[in-house]
């Protein structure tokens, strides 16, 4: 015994493991995931929320079930929430919040928590705000953004910039999605627009883009009690072969450089570094707009469950369109070393989802 209790302590103090055998805490109130743009049942063939082989993250193991995630609590309440595929945040929120309430009456409860991946981490303060107004109090606990264009995603003004030729991108998507691009309610230039930080047209009518966004749906502890985010980017290795291209051949993010405005056009708040070709994007979005309120750090260990905490070395971001700090935007603190669509189940990899999104419910689980 004496042997085995020497082993363990060696084991905590190399950080092979912190919660070995414990798995992720239930969270009080339910989980609501929330999908990016393009996201329905799957993202390019591939199950949204899932692993690579299709389960989705949020699946307690019940009495004798395989095919679920082990990692979660067997009580965990999930729900996976379906809004427009392509539209503005402020049409996809309201779409979300209804979908929040349907589920809140499901599970008997009065709060919930959310987790929206890309556009989904703009929908969930739109849903917040709504909840919010309609109920009368805080509706959402903790709200969790992985991978999201807080601040503008230069892909996104790279296609409208096309002109004529944004329309064969709209007609390649669609050939992907189906008919989801052109059904009813769907708009995929308005979603482009929407992860603009600018207005992108004076003509249009309407005034769109994420500054204009963060103003109208700000990070407010009426709405939500607390935001947080997780930042991801690609180093080169094991990247999905569309964000390979992307970055290769068409458009490489320069993302890490600091700026209040979006100071080189092209499309996101803050400027580049002056060096594209590196570890400062997940092929989609920049290091200097993935920030929402606390930046998160994920861990992996060899031995036990892996753990998420609040990186206490990057300041606390409370104003999207202002960020306090330089490293708010510039810093690679606890960024997660995976491309945009590693952490919702586009593989085949060796990410492993279910126990990534099962630290995020621990996580969760210690603030709700």
């Amino acid at each position: 015994m004496k042997k085995l209790n020497t082993l363990l302590a060696a084991l905590f103090a190399v950080g092979f493991a912190t919660q070995a055998e414990a798995g992720a805490a239930k969270t009080t109130y339910p989980v609501v995931f929330a999908h990016g743009m393009g996201g329905f049942d799957n993202i390019l063939g591939y199950d949204y929320w899932g692993d690579d082989y299709g389960m989705f993250v949020g699946d307690s193991c019940q009495f004798a079930e395989i095919g679920c995630n082990e990692d979660i609590n067997s009580g965990q309440q999930s729900y996976v929430a379906q809004v427009q595929a392509f539209q503005n945040s402020e049409v996809r929120g309201l779409d979300l919040a209804n979908d929040v309430e349907g589920f809140m009456a499901t599970a008997g409860t009065t709060r919930v928590n959310l987790i929206g991946h890309s556009q989904g981490g703009l929908d969930i303060r739109k849903a917040a705000k709504v909840l919010y107004t309609r109920k009368g109090y805080t509706v959402v606990s903790v709200a969790v953004s992985v991978s999201s264009p807080h601040r503008g995603s230069p892909v996104a003004k790279y296609i409208l910039d096309l002109k004529p030729g944004v329309t064969s991108v709209v007609a390649t998507l669609a050939k992907y999605y189906g008919n989801i691009v052109y059904a009813a309610g769907n708009d995929a230039f308005a979603g482009a627009k929407q992860l603009v930080h600018n207005d992108y047209s004076a003509t249009d009518g309407i005034t769109t883009g994420t500054k204009a966004f963060n103003t109208n749906n700000p990070i407010d502890s009426r709405y939500a009690s607390r935001y947080v985010s997780i930042l991801t980017a690609q180093n080169g290795l094991n990247v999905n072969g569309a964000l390979y291209l992307l970055s290769s051949f068409f458009y490489d993010i320069d993302g890490d450089g600091y700026c209040l405005e979006d100071c080189d056009n092209d499309g996101a708040a803050g400027k580049g570094d002056g060096y594209a070709n590196e570890t400062d994007d997940d092929g989609l979005v920049g290091l200097n707009s993935q920030q929402m309120g606390y930046r998160l750090k994920y861990t992996e260990y060899a031995l036990g469950f892996d753990s998420v905490n609040t990186d206490t070395a990057v300041p606390y971001m409370g104003n999207i369109n202002t960020p306090s700090a330089s490293s708010q935007m510039t810093s690679m603190s606890s960024v997660v070393i995976q491309d945009h669509l590693d952490v919702v189940g586009v593989g085949p990899d060796t990410f492993d989802e279910p126990e990534f999104y099962a630290a995020i419910f621990d996580y969760i689980a210690a603030f709700d």
